[in-house]
Order: structure tokens, then C-alpha cells, then sequence
């Protein structure tokens, strides 16, 4: 499917669905179920990101737990290149490399194998939403100490309001940003 970026973004939002007062009273969560569950809606979301992650000249794609893990794995796939999950500390056998971050309300830890990424490497993390931008500055500096170098990041949506692009980009110390939805 060839689509412009106002096709794609449209079709995209069709199929994200609000959810007011979820997880808690306030909040209206972004379910990005009914784009997964929509092929013609999915593999374009793939394709989109599989292309960006091809012209950074990405070698491996990480994805953060857990909504990222559904979206980069099948762009890995797509371009041809590994998938890597960064996942929240404790869950991953073997040695790890890990990451410590602040939160608005605390702290909080992920890490990847310390296998997994090597110098050679070029990493595109993917992500559903950026937020405040946390997690994923978190995984830029993670990608970093394993010796790996950042090609980008990607993200199905960002929401503006939480002004996570400011970090992000900081973070990226001039590697390449997209959101393919901004709201």
C-alpha cells in the first residue's frame, strides 16, 4: 500500500480508539488495538516505520516494553535487520546491561542483554506513544553504554502536550526523530 503521510495518518487515527478514565479517572487512553487488528491499518503503520528505520541505515531495532515490542518487531522483520526488546529490570535472563530513569512519582529501571547490541551497531528504538519522553530517553542512554550507536527514534504518536519531544531530542544528540501522528 503507497499512501502520503495525510493518508497514512488518517487512516492511522481511524483506528485508534479513546478510552476516557483509563487507567485512572482524567486520563483518555490511546488503544491501539483496533490499528493492530486491521491489516490494511497495520502494515502500513509497518511499512511507514520500516522505511524510516531503512534510511537511517539501522543494523537492529529496539522496541520498549510492551506496546513497542508489537510494533518493532514486525518493522525488524520488514527491514530485515534484528529486534532487540528493552524490557523493565528483572525480566531478562542472563547478564544484562541496565538503565535507571525518574519518573514523575518515583523511578524506574529497564535494561536489554548485554549481548544483544554491539559497536557496530546502528539502533532505531520504536515505541507506541512518546509521552514525557522518559523510557525513551532511558533507552537512548542504555543503547549508548552498550557501545551501540543511536540511528533514531520513532513513534507511532507523540502527545505534544506532554512535551516529551523536548527530552527526546536532547537525548538523540542529533540522530534523526519521527512521529508519525502528533496530537
Amino acid at each position: 500500500m503507497t499512501t502520503t503521510s495525510q493518508e497514512l495518518r488518517d487512516l492511522l487515527l481511524s483506528r485508534i480508539r479513546d478510552v476516557p478514565d483509563y487507567p485512572k479517572p482524567g486520563i483518555l487512553f490511546k488503544d491501539i488495538t483496533p490499528l493492530l487488528a486491521d491489516p490494511e491499518a497495520f502494515t502500513a503503520l509497518t511499512e511507514a516505520l520500516a522505511g524510516f528505520c531503512l534510511a537511517q541505515g539501522a543494523t537492529k531495532v529496539v522496541g520498549l516494553e510492551a506496546r513497542g515490542f508489537i510494533l518493532a518487531a514486525p518493522v525488524a522483520v520488514r527491514a530485515g535487520i534484528g529486534f532487540v526488546p528493552v524490557r523493565k529490570a528483572g525480566k531478562l535472563p542472563g547478564a544484562t546491561l541496565s538503565q535507571a530513569y525518574e519518573l514523575e512519582y518515583g523511578s524506574a529501571e529497564i535494561e536489554i542483554h548485554a549481548e544483544d547490541l554491539e559497536p557496530s551497531d546502528r539502533v532505531l528504538v520504536i515505541d507506541d506513544v512518546l509521552a514525557t519522553g522518559g523510557t525513551a530517553e532511558a533507552s537512548l542512554r542504555l543503547i549508548r553504554r552498550s557501545g551501540a550507536r543511536v540511528a533514531g527514534l520513532a513513534v507511532l504518536m507523540e502527545l505534544a502536550f506532554l512535551a516529551g519531544r523536548d527530552r527526546v531530542v536532547a537525548a538523540l544528540d542529533g540522530a534523526p526523530y519521527q512521529a508519525l501522528i502528533t496530537l
